[in-house]
């Protein structure tokens, strides 16, 4: 009966999907897991239990976030919820204001951030401008100094002006207005007229704000790209000093630069080299711009691909718009790609795939390179995405209302997943300033919560008392939950908050109290090759070494059944005490012959609001052939 030993001594492939349990033969099985929850992956190999969620605020309802960082010391949360705006500085709500957005357009909400100057888009809502000044904050709509114009009408209609200044009627050939139209900028002959009324469909009633030449018939004039009648901009971003805008509503696959450093002039003039720039993507593909990027080049994600848009810098004369990649973007909502290590990651309109877009300098080109191939199963219809540069974390909300957690490190070749879960569902996230900020809707409402080194529990508060005391309140968010508690350190009973409080089986002066998350590590079938060949009888665990660093306490499955789960505890000395750190090696001994070769032979699981990380595990197994 041979012995054979095996140590894994990383985690840097993370959870891997079931399709590849047959697949011993790849490094990533090597480095990977079966199951991975409530953990991440260090870039150094180890596995660690998340951070808990520190509890901030109840939200009024469904909310998206966005990051503003004025600089290095003034950094804000902008929290979005059907008509309102509210910042967040730190934990502390410092301004809301009056917004034209509801709860349903949330989700298709673009935005980008110059200095002190947040903007807003939305292809039926007219483009918003958040500011911050020295006397707070405001929201008003984008003013254009130069609107970008199209021709959407038939090009034989004509248009016939009563006059050539002043209040004029202008006749159309063919119905083409709309109640919409009131307020709406044409140009007549390259002159612009501002419509005040509408008679009909064929007839307006407009404002000559630049005399016109002809009172005759003409087919020579268009309209604003952007209104209420042909919907605003989906998505924009800043490039080379100018404002990008990407799609409207009713023309999605268009692209409109504006004049350089004059942001919101989008008047084309005579094509000269500062001047603005407009274009549409056409191709053999439905190509509707989902977002826009500004790296090497300017970048544009599309519902059907991913194009370069070149010219050093960006004139009329030398940009140069070529696809790169056949993807594509989700369509239901926008989820802004990010940037990692100067390569943009996005999410594939699959619904299953995050891609990372690369230049190669050798190809002179991008390419596409599928970060989830080998999870694919983690990966369900991500809603929204943020990256941790801090931590090297790229996370992604999904639609089940899990978290995605990407260890990703280029460097060292880690690309490593996991899965986080709450008692609840995760809804929207952001990253301001190296802390990761969350919507978190749970059976109490929705709350705007953040992840916070340290905690162990979630939905959490902490407290601090000069005498003990057993009785704390503050808990309103938790009313008729369930909570865990950590009092001086220690692990007490579970209680059940009444009134926003809950009472302690002995007095503290520190508590963490929160609702628990249970962290889970499964290692892969074992992969035993004896001096004769692949083992193919039964098994038996003789021995497993766990690696530990820093934690207090190790709770192991050596696969005795949920009934009778052998689980054991290191380093702790009375349940009533803080346990101490442990740093070293854990050995436990296995009992038993099993057939069951893919059955795991060790599962680590625990509730306890305490620290792990584990570093290596050397198992020793006895086979029987």
């Amino acid at each position: 009966m041979p012995t054979i030993k095996r140590t894994k001594t990383s985690f840097t492939a993370g959870e891997l999907a079931p399709e590849l349990l047959g697949r011993a033969d790849l490094r990533a099985y090597e480095n990977g897991a079966r199951r991975l929850r409530n953990v991440v992956i260090q870039p150094t190999g180890g596995v660690t239990r998340r951070p808990g969620l520190r509890h901030v605020a109840i939200l009024p309802g469904t909310a998206r976030l966005l990051p503003f960082e004025f600089n290095t010391e003034q950094t804000y949360l902008m929290v979005l919820t059907a008509g309102k705006l509210a910042v967040y500085a730190a934990d502390l709500k410092i301004a809301e204001l009056i917004a034209p957005w509801t709860e349903t357009m949330l989700p298709q909400i673009g935005f980008t951030q110059n200095a002190d100057t947040l903007l807003l888009t939305h292809p039926d809502m007219r483009p918003q401008r958040v500011q911050r000044s020295n006397t707070g904050w405001s929201i008003t709509p984008w003013s254009f100094t130069q609107d970008a114009y199209f021709r959407f009408a038939a090009p034989d209609i004509t248009l016939t002006p009563s006059a050539l200044n002043g209040t004029i009627t202008i006749s159309a050939s063919a119905p083409v207005f709309a109640v919409e139209h009131i307020g709406v900028r044409l140009r007549i002959g390259g002159k612009r007229v501002l419509v005040s009324a509408m008679n009909s469909q064929t007839t307006i009633v407009a404002t000559v704000e630049q005399a016109l030449t002809s009172t005759t018939a003409t087919k020579d004039w268009d309209e604003a790209a952007f209104s209420t009648a042909r919907g605003w901009p989906i998505t924009c971003c800043f490039h080379q000093d100018r404002l990008v805008i990407g799609g409207s509503r009713d023309l999605p696959n268009r692209l409109w630069l504006s004049r350089t450093g004059d942001l919101f002039n989008f008047d084309p003039g005579t094509g000269l080299d500062d001047q603005a720039i407009a274009f549409s993507l056409l191709s053999d593909q439905v190509n509707a711009i989902r977002g826009v990027f500004s790296g090497q080049h300017l970048q544009l994600f599309t519902s059907g691909a991913e194009w370069m848009v070149t010219g050093d810098p960006l004139t009329p004369a030398n940009i140069q718009i070529n696809r790169q990649t056949r993807v594509g973007s989700p369509v239901d909502r926008l989820v802004p790609p990010v940037d990692v290590d100067g390569s943009t990651i996005f999410v594939s309109r699959g619904g299953q795939g995050v891609y990372e877009f690369a230049y190669t300098q050798v190809q002179q080109a991008y390419q596409a390179n599928d970060l989830a191939i080998l999870g694919r199963h983690l990966i369900q219809s991500p809603r929204a995405m943020a990256y941790d540069q801090r931590a090297r974390l790229l996370h992604l909300v999904l639609e089940d209302g899990a978290l995605a957690t990407l260890t990703l490190y280029r460097a060292e070749q880690v690309t490593a997943w996991t899965r986080q879960e709450t008692n609840g569902s995760f809804c929207a996230i952001a990253e301001v300033e190296g802390t990761l900020w969350c919507v978190i809707q749970r059976s109490g409402g929705i709350s705007l919560e953040r992840f916070e080194s340290g905690l162990m529990q979630d939905a959490a508060l902490t407290g601090t008392s000069i005498t003990p005391k057993s009785t704390w309140t503050g808990l309103t968010h938790l009313n008729g939950r369930q909570v865990s508690i950590l009092a001086d350190g220690a692990v007490r009973p579970n209680a059940t908050v009444s009134s926003g409080a809950v009472t302690l089986t002995a007095p503290a002066t520190a508590v963490a109290i929160g609702l628990a998350f249970t962290h889970e590590i499964e290692p892969l079938p074992a992969d035993l090759i004896t001096p004769a060949g692949s083992a193919t009888g039964p098994s038996r665990l003789v021995a497993v070494t766990f690696r530990l660093l820093e934690t207090p306490a190790l709770d192991v499955d050596l696969g005795k059944g949920p009934q009778a789960l052998a689980l054991r505890r290191f380093n702790i000395d009375h349940l009533d005490a803080p346990p101490s750190p442990f740093t070293g090696d854990a050995t436990l001994r296995g009992m038993g012959w099993r057939r069951d070769r893919i059955a795991p032979l060790w599962r680590i699981t625990s509730a306890a609001p305490l620290p792990l990380t584990l570093l290596s595990v050397t198992t020793e197994i006895r086979m029987n052939d």
